[in-house]
């Protein structure tokens, strides 16, 4: 799983974190799920961009159905504290 924000104005990438990265691994634990893994993912994203002063992003889930990992991602992104 990889969530990326992007400037669309400049085309520039703004924040972006994998699932591979060690600060999800961290997060996530040595047992997690595939769902856990993109939870964790969510909320990375999110601290991120809101570091960044980022708060307000468009979701574009690239064709994928909003279910499983990907709702996991979005849903732990807005908890976090991103505005969809």
């Amino acid at each position: 799983m990889i969530a990326q924000i992007i400037d669309d104005t400049t085309g520039n990438s703004i924040v972006q974190i994998s699932s591979n990265s060690e600060a999800v691994k961290a997060k996530a634990g040595s047992e997690a799920t595939k769902t856990d893994i993109s939870t964790a993912v969510g909320q990375l994203i999110a601290a991120a961009a809101l570091e960044k002063g980022v708060k307000t992003v468009v979701f574009d889930r690239g064709g994928y159905v909003y279910h499983g990992r990907v709702k996991a991602v979005a849903e732990a992104a807005r908890t976090a504290g991103l505005e969809f």
